[in-house]
C-alpha cells in the first residue's frame, strides 16, 4: 500500500492508472478531524486496539485507517511525534 495525500484545490481533475489504482477517494482535511474520530475497539485476536476511522457513513480500518490517523496527527495537529505502529488491523485485513 502507498498512500498519496495531494493538496490541490477544487477543481483539480485526477485521472489514476487504472492498472495501479482500483479507487480515488476525495476526503476534506475536516473530515480526519470528526469529534467522532477516531474510534478505537478491542478484538479478542489481539491485545492492540482496532483503530476506526468514520468517513461518510463508512469505517475506514487500518492500514488506511493508521495512515489517516497519522496525518490527523502530524500535519493537521502538529503532534510531529505520534506514531500508529501500536495499532491493529480487524482480522479481515489479516489474510
Amino acid at each position: 500500500m502507498t498512500p498519496v495525500v495531494i493538496w490541490a484545490g477544487e477543481n483539480m481533475s485526477i485521472t489514476p492508472d487504472p492498472n495501479e489504482v482500483a479507487h480515488v477517494y476525495r476526503i476534506g482535511l475536516r473530515e480526519l478531524c470528526r469529534s467522532d474520530s477516531p474510534r478505537f475497539v478491542t478484538i479478542p485476536e489481539s491485545e492492540r486496539p482496532v483503530v476506526q476511522i468514520p468517513l461518510s457513513g463508512d469505517l475506514i480500518h487500518a492500514p488506511t485507517g493508521a495512515v489517516l490517523l497519522q496525518m490527523r496527527w502530524v500535519a493537521l495537529e502538529g503532534r510531529i511525534n505520534e506514531r500508529v505502529d501500536h495499532l491493529e488491523q480487524p482480522v479481515f485485513a489479516w489474510q
